[in-house]
């Protein structure tokens, strides 16, 4: 059986961008972490650094840290892919309910005009059409909330993460600023004219 003519299987003929993205994982073998855990690590990293002598400076592992939070910017777009895959879930769940209560309301009202005498039955159908429909509006008014409160929190980590990077990204600088300060510059060496000038000669008149 060719791949065309085989059944369509609802649980493994999902399009792929329906499915939730995959989530990377840490090099070196550190596991599956998110954006904030990896800062954290960058924070550790910088408070144990060990102190330079007579200096407000700190001697750090440069390719950690960088490789850190360059894994930590790749996290960032994961999380917001996984907070717009549950809003789509949210939007299409919502459909599918509402398509399924036109659709009883339909059969609802197709059965109503075929049976005019047994009142009786059209509106106990209505009544359950409508009891669906709303079923459906509270579940889909639910969800709606948890997304959006899903997203909330989303956002609020990243500010926090973003935040914490740049206070890192700071205080990076600011250390490499007082490393640079702290080196004597070179005394300037003296033009040639000048040398000439401060060179004492006895015999010249």
């Amino acid at each position: 059986m060719s791949y065309d003519d085989r059944p369509f299987d609802a649980d493994t003929d999902v399009p792929e961008e329906e499915q939730p993205p995959p989530r990377r994982t840490l090099v070196r073998g550190r596991g599956q972490v998110d954006a904030e855990e990896l800062l954290r690590r960058v924070s550790d990293l910088v408070a144990a650094a060990r102190p330079m002598p007579l200096s407000a400076s700190a001697m750090i592992n440069k390719e950690e840290v960088l490789e850190l939070l360059e894994e930590a910017i790749e996290r960032l777009p994961d999380e917001l892919r996984e907070a717009r895959w549950l809003r789509k879930e949210r939007e299409e769940y919502l459909a599918k309910m509402r398509a399924d209560g036109d659709e009883i309301t339909d059969a609802a009202r197709a059965r109503a005009e075929q049976m005019v005498q047994r009142t009786e039955v059209v509106k106990a159908a209505e009544h359950r059409a409508r009891r669906i429909v709303e079923s459906a509006e509270a579940e889909a008014r639910r969800l709606r909330l948890e997304c959006e409160d899903f997203c909330d929190q989303k956002l609020a980590s990243f500010e926090i993460v973003l935040e914490r990077t740049l206070k890192l990204v700071a205080s990076g600088r600011e250390k490499l600023q007082a490393t640079n300060l702290a080196q004597p510059e070179p005394e300037p060496a003296l033009e040639a004219g000048a040398a000439d000038e401060a060179f004492f000669d006895q015999d010249r008149p």
